[in-house]
């Protein structure tokens, strides 16, 4: 067996090591190399002063270095093979700070302390025994002592942000050179072709040690050649069709590393399998999701091997939390704390596209009525580079990430006799995808655990797979699979140590994950809609119960009352934490503003801030207490817009009025900030006081310019009211002729020019486009008649108009028709 010989060759070179050590003597001084991090100060001294991070050694070292002249301390940069302009190219913004900066790699230095050489590198049998102090009997390398003290020394200098040892150990536990099919196995290779899991590797936990994964789907050879080492165990189910195909997915995560075969992604994992086929003779994937999750602790991992039928057509190939019984059981285990990867499913179908019998588009994240399981859902795509997407995959928005889905190396079986000794080089679907993926999410958390002593939230791990780095496919707006995680973009970015802190946030919709983003990723998906601002008409007695984590009300966007004129409301925050670490002493101002379709700070009024306090890393919902607003007395039911700013310590509040400009406000803010959200949304529950529902709803609201200049903004009417609706915007002449908006025009009761637009009420359309003035603003009047039923039914309905300034959504104001969430 493989392991037997890594075990040999590892003990080989410590014996060699050990044995070699006597022949240096205690007073030998070492030679280390270190990886020093100098700050900004120190950094200019550097460059005006060659000696300066020598002096810095020479000052801090032990007495056993025995330095006597800077001439004895080498000094490079710490990247040599690439240039940093290069890499910062490559940087892909998670906008997890609204500080964030890249790297400064100019401020890494390369240190050798000493002539340097391998015959420098030694330590002696006293060095390492005295730092053996495990409490375990396995032995443990660590670095020699002088080595430690010094980079202990370095850290405690003004001078220095950050030093740690270039040592050389052991390799790493996977050695997959004498696996035969390795070389087959191009998913574990380099980005763009694989995730890199040969890189990971190298680092502790990078074969997946400490994590638990479990299989769910219908049978394995669990008997296989490459398998049997592995200890894969049946926790529950009949192991009774499909053997072959399971077979290959574990192969792709377990494959033993040995002599024979190909070599898993994680083979230091612990693998398990429950099936479908449930003990009682009865076919149930909740169940088995459930049971699988039972078995399983905070930060593991169940794959779902498995497709469903549409309850819509009756079709098979969808992804199996389109069942709703599935995606509850999906969702628990994600609120367990235990990631799910799914499989995309092999239909070709476009999923934005899927209404399901409510009427919902459930899988589409741009519609108020996605829901989100919290589960990685996976496309696939074919294995040549640059990656199209497989002919097969579902697709949509829905799908997060994508891996090879054909000409996939891994462990074969029959599904009659159970043959042991198969293997194919062309497994393939999402069904093959989904392996690569759980491979690759096992690597995160095992490394997480190693550093951090702790695991991922299953939220945060997504966020970490789908933002760091990764492999677009070919053409990412038609093919709509997501990204191929690159572990090595991960690891060299999640890892470094950076990130090591709190990131608050409110979401700015349903299915929103905190993630900024940038002028070439405009964001057009209901930013203006957050749920987390909730607007009460009395306040809630347990708002932490009734709004918090685990209430049933993560995810619904319609929790806020109707606004009354001249009366007290009760103004809700539901703060998170995609971070690593607590948000201490968190805070939370909120702003209200008139009704508009683009609310610049200068419109922003104080409602007022509120203390939070902590607020757990690990995607828990925390409440804050109820800031009170009085609306005008004048309101006359247009709503109003809410802004809410949160911030920590670690995760400063932005501040409100910019004086940068608009673009700034654009970016810095709308953009850049994920400490900021907005609720731009009216609430209608009931046809308008006159008319007895026959007439229309007159909703007052502004369109204005930007607050700097004059710019070029886009005006869109974005419907979604049922059948026998009417819209029509009234606007003031000179705006509808500089923004070229077609209509009737007559005289207002002041006597003024205004034209009424009308309008497509179950349509997007553009309204207009034009230059408008700097701080102009045109009071404007939005008529919406929707039929009776509309104030019953299930169904969201709403009306927007909307904002552009350069293709990027600035603003949107949303009219939502219904009753009204009970609480």
């Amino acid at each position: 067996m493989k392991t037997q010989a890594v075990q040999a060759v590892v003990c080989s070179a410590l014996g060699a090591l050990l044995l070699w050590a006597p022949a240096v003597t205690a007073q030998q001084p070492h030679q280390p190399r270190i990886a020093l991090k100098l700050t900004e100060e120190a950094q200019a001294k550097q460059q005006d002063d060659p000696n300066f991070i020598a002096s810095l050694i020479q000052s801090a070292s032990p007495a056993s270095f025995r330095l006597s002249a800077p001439e004895e301390v080498s000094v490079d940069p710490i990247l040599t093979s690439q240039r940093l302009d290069d890499l910062e190219a490559k940087v892909v913004p998670t906008g997890k700070f609204n500080t964030f900066k890249v790297p400064n790699f100019n401020a890494w230095y390369n240190v050798q302390v000493g002539p340097g050489g391998s015959e420098n590198q030694a330590r002696n049998v006293g060095d390492t025994a005295a730092q053996n102090t495990t409490g375990t009997d396995e032995p443990r390398l660590a670095l020699p002592k002088d080595t430690l003290e010094l980079i202990h020394r370095l850290h405690k200098l003004p001078e220095v942000e950050s030093a740690h040892a270039l040592y050389p150990g052991p390799p790493p536990a996977v050695n997959a050179g004498d696996d035969p099919r390795n070389v087959w196995q191009g998913y574990l290779n380099a980005a763009p072709q694989g995730i890199n899991a040969r890189y990971a590797w190298g680092f502790p936990g990078g074969d997946g040690a400490g994590t638990n994964i479990i299989d769910v789907e219908q049978g394995w050879n669990l008997n296989h050649e490459d398998l049997a080492a592995a200890g894969i165990t049946l926790i529950s189910g009949r192991n009774q069709a499909w053997f072959a195909h399971g077979t290959s997915v574990l192969g792709e995560m377990f494959m033993v590393d040995n002599q024979i075969g190909g070599v898993g992604i994680i083979p230091a994992a612990k693998g398990r399998v429950v099936s479908q086929h449930r003990d009682d003779w009865t076919y149930n994937t909740a169940d088995a999701i459930l049971d699988a999750a039972a078995h399983l602790s905070f930060g593991d991992i169940i794959l779902i091997e498995a497709q469903e039928y549409d309850p819509v057509s009756g079709v098979y190939y969808w992804p199996v939390e389109i069942v709703d019984v599935n995606f509850d059981a999906i969702q628990l285990a994600t609120a367990m704390g235990i990631t799910v990867v799914q499989a995309g499913c092999n239909g070709g179908y476009d999923l934005d596209l899927y209404t399901s019998l409510s009427g919902k588009r459930i899988f589409d994240r741009s519609s108020p009525d996605f829901r989100d399981s919290g589960a990685i859902m996976v496309g696939g795509a074919n294995p040549a580079v640059p990656h199209t997407r497989w002919w097969g995959s579902n697709h949509g928005s829905r799908m997060d990430v994508y891996a090879w889905s054909d000409g996939i190396d891994t462990a074969d079986s029959d599904d009659v006799t159970g043959t042991a000794d198969w293997y194919t080089s062309w497994f393939g679907g999402t069904s093959g995808a989904s392996p690569i993926i759980v491979g690759a999410a096992a690597i995160v958390q095992a490394m997480s655990h190693a550093r951090h002593n702790t695991k991922l939230h299953p939220i945060e791990l997504r966020r970490i797979l789908t933002t760091t780095g990764g492999t677009p496919s070919a053409d990412p707006p038609n093919d709509r699979i997501g990204i191929m995680p690159d572990l090595q973009a991960i690891i060299d970015t999640i890892f470094s140590g950076a990130n090591d802190t709190s990131d608050l946030y409110l979401r700015d919709h349903v299915g929103d994950t905190g993630e900024a983003t940038t002028p070439t990723q405009p964001n057009t998906s209901h930013r203006f809609t957050s749920p987390d601002i909730i607007i009460r008409q009395s306040s809630l007695p347990h708002p932490a119960t009734t709004l918090g984590s685990n209430s049933g009300t993560e995810s619904n966007p319609s929790l806020s009352d109707p606004i009354l004129p001249g009366h007290a409301h009760a103004v809700y925050l539901r703060l998170l934490n995609r971070g690593s670490s607590p948000a201490q002493d968190a805070t939370a101002t909120v702003y209200w503003a008139e009704p508009a379709t683009l609310v610049t700070p200068e419109m922003w009024h104080v409602v007022g801030s509120v203390e939070v306090g902590e607020v757990p890393e690990g995607g828990v919902f925390v409440v804050a207490p109820a800031v009170e607003w009085t609306a005008p007395a004048d309101s006359a039911g247009s709503g109003y817009c809410f802004v809410a700013v949160v911030g920590a310590g670690t995760d400063p509040v932005p501040v409100p009025a910019l004086t940068g400009g608009f673009e700034e406000f654009v970016t810095g803010v709308v953009q850049g900030s994920n400490n900021v959200a907005w609720r731009n949304v009216g609430v209608v529950s009931a046809p308008p006081a006159s008319g007895n529902g026959t007439g229309f709803h007159r909703f007052s609201l502004k369109i204005p310019g930007a607050f700097d200049d004059a710019r070029e903004f886009v005006v869109r009417g974005v419907g979604k009211l049922p059948k026998g609706s009417k819209v029509r915007l009234q606007v003031p002449q000179g705006l509808a002729g500089t923004m070229g908006m077609k209509g009737c025009a007559h005289r207002g009761e002041d006597g003024q020019g205004i034209v009424v637009v009308g309008l497509q009420p179950g349509e997007t359309v553009q309204i207009g486009k034009g230059v408008l003035a700097a701080k102009s603003v045109a009071d404007c009047q939005l008529q919406v008649k929707v039929p009776e039923e509309t104030y019953k039914g299930e169904g969201d309905y709403e009306y927007a108009l909307v904002q552009e300034w350069q293709g990027v959504e600035v603003g949107r104001i949303t009219w939502r028709f219904g009753p009204v969430a009970e609480l």
